[in-house]
């Protein structure tokens, strides 16, 4: 009784509309009596044409459905980032039993997952979109993966069929009038805010205590929600996000407590439709004139005034070691065209900032030039997909020193091996957010590590207690 009052209390999205044809089909008195001969005659002759009306109607939207059927697996691509359909029957009514048995290949490979996604008032995430670079910078994987659930095949518009609640709340997008980069002090109160509503609004939090709700937590240290690691660690995980899943870009091997909580590393975003522009400049299989690379952040004096130690030491050494080698292109300052030099570059340096991850994983592996990882004990997005050791080049951060030796060595043993492993399309597009889901790429990849944690469903688990 409590569940349906529930149930009363949800508001449903609709469901889409269908052809039908409603017929009456025995005519008959008000006492349900027969009709005189006469008019039965007449209405025997009418209910005739009914039935000829139906049938052609059913033939014609069934035929209709066969030749699209039979044409959009004609003309589905071979590769397996070919991009996922979603089709829209002539008639739900008469051929809803042919829509659920062809099941899509989502809904197939994800175990029949569901997920729900809470239409929150618009001050949690859509007001943000304002400002273009909330929808485009390294923390927009939260914008990217809100956009392609509302249209993925994962989707349920009914709460009660849903084995995860996605709370699309942006907290990147307030963005710094001093140096233009996200502050994210808000991000605690923001989120506890959306929490608030949800509880108010549906009862799907409190029966699970938030165990079957999802964030995207895309900051330096995640869900601890600060830049600096000390203070994230001081302040650690807010207690009303221990229990639920978060899609986060930091991860390590070892312990640490911005990832005592369930969470699935994801990549940084980096626009696909930049990639895409880079590489018909510069195709992947094109001439690498630099044999190493890095633009960015490189202190001179390590210790800023905050009295830490950017990049632990790593980059003010690659700095004062490689600048005057003529193998390394360093440079420290901003450059729009940077991607260009990624893509005419052998060796692509991802050394650790205040956080571990970074852009450049992305974004070297999209074009091609083989990642140095310089970040010890970093967990990289995706690593039962994304096959890292036959990609990248990891090196310790204590042989910074060693980088251009070790670097010689591969580009005299293995390169040409690595980079032919960089031109698969699917490890590629695994790093990359689209707006709607595609096989292989980033959100298809974090609903596949979801599916791994559909021991977490309410509604699943409820059924096989029953």
């Amino acid at each position: 009784m409590v569940e349906h009052q529930q149930q009363q209390k949800i508001k449903r999205a609709p469901r889409a509309n269908g052809f039908y044809v409603r017929m009456k089909l025995l005519p008959t008195t008000k006492n349900g009596g027969r009709l005189v001969p006469q008019l039965e005659k007449k209405s025997f002759f009418y209910k005739y044409c009914k039935w000829v009306l139906w049938l052609s109607l059913s033939l014609y939207f069934f035929s209709s459905f066969l030749i699209s059927n039979h044409n959009e697996q004609q003309n589905k691509p071979t590769t397996s980032l070919s991009t996922t359909h979603f089709s829209t029957f002539a008639s739900r009514a008469l051929f809803e039993s042919a829509a659920i048995n062809n099941t899509t290949q989502q809904g197939a490979l994800f175990d029949g997952m569901k997920i729900y996604v809470y239409d929150l008032p618009r001050k949690y995430n859509t007001d943000w979109l304002k400002n273009e670079r909330c929808s485009t910078h390294l923390f927009a994987s939260e914008v990217a993966i809100h956009r392609a659930l509302l249209t993925s095949d994962a989707l349920t518009v009914d709460p009660y069929e849903a084995d995860f609640f996605f709370v699309p709340v942006y907290v990147s997008c307030n963005f710094s009038t001093i140096n233009g980069f996200p502050a994210i002090g808000h991000a605690r109160s923001l989120i506890a805010s959306a929490i608030d509503y949800v509880r108010v609004e549906y009862p799907f939090w409190d029966r699970s205590h938030g165990a079957d709700h999802v964030f995207v937590a895309a900051h330096d240290f995640g869900s601890c929600f600060h830049t600096m690691e000390d203070v994230a660690i001081s302040d650690g995980i807010p207690g009303f996000l221990k229990n639920s899943i978060l899609l986060q870009t930091f991860g390590m091997k070892y312990h640490h407590p911005c990832q005592e909580v369930e969470n699935v590393v994801i990549p940084p975003y980096v626009s696909p439709e930049k990639v895409w522009a880079t590489l018909e400049k510069s195709p992947i299989t094109g001439r690498r004139d630099i044999f190493a690379f890095f633009r960015g952040k490189m202190e001179v004096h390590p210790k800023n005034i905050s009295g830490r130690f950017y990049s632990k030491r790593v980059r003010t050494e690659l700095w004062r070691k490689y600048n005057g080698d003529r193998r390394f292109y360093l440079q420290r300052h901003r450059f729009a065209g940077y991607q260009s030099e990624i893509a005419r570059s052998k060796f692509c340096l991802c050394p650790l900032g205040w956080a571990p991850w970074s852009p450049r994983l992305v974004e070297s592996v999209a074009l091609g030039c083989v990642p140095v990882i310089i970040a010890d004990g970093i967990r990289l997005p995706f690593d039962d997909v994304v096959p890292w050791a036959e990609i990248s080049v990891n090196v310790a951060e204590k042989d910074v020193g060693k980088l251009a030796e070790i670097l010689e060595h591969v580009a005299a043993t293995n390169l040409t091996s690595i980079q032919k492993n960089l031109r698969d399309p699917r490890v590629r597009g695994a790093l990359l957010f689209s707006d709607r889901v595609h096989e292989g790429d980033a959100t298809w990849n974090v609903l596949s590590a979801l599916t791994a944690k559909l021991a977490r469903s309410h509604r699943r688990s409820r059924v096989s207690n029953q």
